[in-house]
């Protein structure tokens, strides 16, 4: 008996030997991957013995329970999270096991562009194929009480940015963070304002005044000098007339060109029919073209127009604007 229970010791104890072994060779092996390596999509729910079970299916582990009795004895099997995940060639079980734990997921992004209106934001978030789409079928009022803004106009409230997210983020929160980042950099171009020469009285007012400013020039230089001539408008009484406000308020009438008839037609955001600001913002506007309806330069030009090469030429008198007109305008 005492011969045969040694012999079973070494058996034991051989036994458990190459366990151990091919244990801690499975730790160092880097896992059955493509040259590209593996993008892995953990579901809501999803355990981690499911999960290892799935992956020795697919020929990425060798020992599905190897990793899961590891984790075990960590105390982090129930430690993994839900996401779309990038695997890398050459990644070791533990690796992949940190990975899955840190919640590192697969970034996708999204831009926002200055200028944009509401109607192309709405465009660019639902043809997004990674969000996941919870707005179709609601209108602009609807949206607005989806991300807990009811009773607030959307057009210039989301912040022209590039937004990084991983698959499975909602559009609601998406223009939940967009709309964030906007309330984010007005308030900071609010702080910063020149209370002595500003004629807005609000960041509301502030957001109406950028946005156009945003659709007068892609030139940065000019920002300042253009809400320049828009606050001495104002402070005058003189109406701002503005082209950009009267595409606004055409809608999807406006073809490319604006007639005479249409500078006349009366629309709420027509600025050579009504005097001041627009009703709401005509477009998001970005952190430049804050600042400057918050900071207008000082001068005496009341008038600008288009040289036809993006930029504009400025002029304090009508005289002088009509001069500019024939020149560039007229090409007299």
């Amino acid at each position: 008996m005492g011969r045969l229970l040694g012999i079973s010791l070494v058996i034991l104890s051989l036994v458990a030997g190459w366990y151990w072994s091919a244990y801690r060779t499975f730790l160092q092996t880097p896992l059955e991957l493509p040259r590209e390596g593996l993008v892995l999509n953990v579901e809501p729910g999803t355990n981690l013995k499911r999960l290892t079970r799935e992956l020795a299916d697919q020929g990425v582990l060798s020992h599905a329970d190897y990793l899961y009795w590891h984790a075990r004895w960590k105390k982090l099997a129930h430690r993994i999270r839900a996401g779309e995940y990038l695997v890398p060639a050459g990644t070791t079980p533990p690796a992949l096991l940190e990975l899955l734990i840190r919640g590192k997921t697969v970034s996708y992004t999204l831009t926002l562009l200055e200028g944009w209106n509401f109607k192309q934001v709405l465009a660019a978030v639902r043809n997004n194929k990674v969000l996941k789409h919870e707005t179709q079928g609601l209108d602009a009022e609807q949206i607005m009480e989806r991300i807990g803004r009811p009773g607030i106009h959307p057009e210039g409230r989301f912040f022209p940015e590039t937004y990084a997210f991983p698959r499975g983020t909602t559009d609601v929160d998406f223009l939940k963070r967009a709309f964030a980042k906007m309330e984010q950099e007005l308030d900071a171009a609010w702080e910063g304002r020149n209370q002595d020469t500003i004629m807005v009285k609000s960041k509301g007012e502030a957001l109406i005044l950028a946005s156009i400013i945003e659709k007068e020039t892609g030139v940065p230089e000019e920002r300042p000098q253009i809400a320049g001539v828009f606050n001495r408008r104002l402070r005058i009484g003189m109406k701002l007339q503005t082209d950009p406000t009267v595409i606004y308020g055409m809608g999807d009438q406006y073809k490319g060109n604006i007639r005479r008839s249409d500078l006349r037609t009366d629309t709420p955001y027509n600025t050579y029919v009504h005097r001041g600001l627009t009703p709401t913002p005509i477009c998001m506007p970005g952190r430049a073209a804050l600042d400057a309806a918050l900071n207008p330069q000082d001068g005496k030009s009341l008038y600008f127009v288009s040289r036809g090469d993006g930029t504009h030429v400025f002029s304090a008198t009508l005289e002088q604007h009509n001069a500019a007109v024939r020149k560039y305008q007229l090409k007299k």
